[in-house]
């Protein structure tokens, strides 16, 4: 089973956590045993998890990404301007495959799923597909 799920973003660099919309699509298919892959559809977008305890863990991720990825670098040749969106996007990465089991993400304690926009504000697509076990 597979679902798309839309995530309107409000910055150019964001993360947002989908953890509860995964888990929720989950408890709707009735999958109990299996995995879910988290899938962003865009080259400027990612799918990360991790900790969702202390919100200045996104705040310091996302700045040290600017600083290794500043927006603007005199010798960037792409002519949108957002190589560091792909730059970030990449070292993220598009996807992320976690366990489910008894019908729940299998996590640690503080960690999340985040979709990490970094060329908004746009309106993004996420791909959830479930595989049972």
């Amino acid at each position: 089973m597979e679902t798309i799920i839309q995530i309107p973003t409000k910055s150019r660099d964001q993360m947002i956590e989908i953890t509860n919309d995964i888990e929720t699509w989950i408890h709707s298919i009735g999958l109990n045993d299996g995995i879910v892959i988290i899938c962003s559809l865009h080259t400027t977008a990612g799918i990360t998890v991790n900790e969702n305890a202390d919100p200045d863990v996104k705040t310091d991720m996302l700045m040290r990404l600017d600083e290794v990825y500043p927006w603007h670098h005199p010798k960037d040749r792409h002519l949108e301007g957002n190589t560091a969106a792909h730059l970030k996007t990449s070292t993220v990465g598009h996807s992320q495959t976690i366990v489910v089991s008894n019908g729940r993400l299998v996590l640690g304690t503080w960690q999340g799923v985040y979709f990490c926009e970094f060329d908004g504000p746009r309106q993004r697509k996420c791909l959830l597909k479930a595989i049972s076990s």
